[in-house]
């Protein structure tokens, strides 16, 4: 083989990680977000369902203030989690492809 098409080689091999670790990326992100999402609304809905048992003022306070910080902190992870997986991605996914296409080679095998 040249020089020449190794070098080609290598590019696609290059090109074809790097799409594959911005979709895994990609379905990392959205998985993150739907379940920031899913938190908010669970908690909100719980709130909303219990409010009207709840008369002691007292009470409300601290479980607002509880929501809103389990809400706050969770949230905060995961956008520290997500910048941290978009300024580490290829060394993240790029082992964990490397390691489910070494599983496919011995399945093969």
């Amino acid at each position: 083989m040249t020089m020449a098409k190794a070098e080609a080689l290598a590019a696609g091999k290059s090109a074809d990680l790097e799409e594959r670790i911005d979709r895994m990326h990609g379905r990392d992100r959205l998985g993150a977000m739907a379940f920031v999402a899913a938190l908010w609304l669970v908690m909100l809905f719980v709130l909303f369902s219990i409010w009207p048992a709840i008369t002691n003022e007292g009470i409300r306070i601290v479980l607002i203030a509880a929501a809103v910080l389990v809400l706050l902190f969770n949230s905060a992870a995961i956008v520290a989690l997500l910048k941290h997986y978009s300024e580490d991605k290829h060394f993240i996914y790029g082992l964990d492809l490397k390691h489910l296409d070494e599983m496919r080679r011995r399945r093969r095998a």
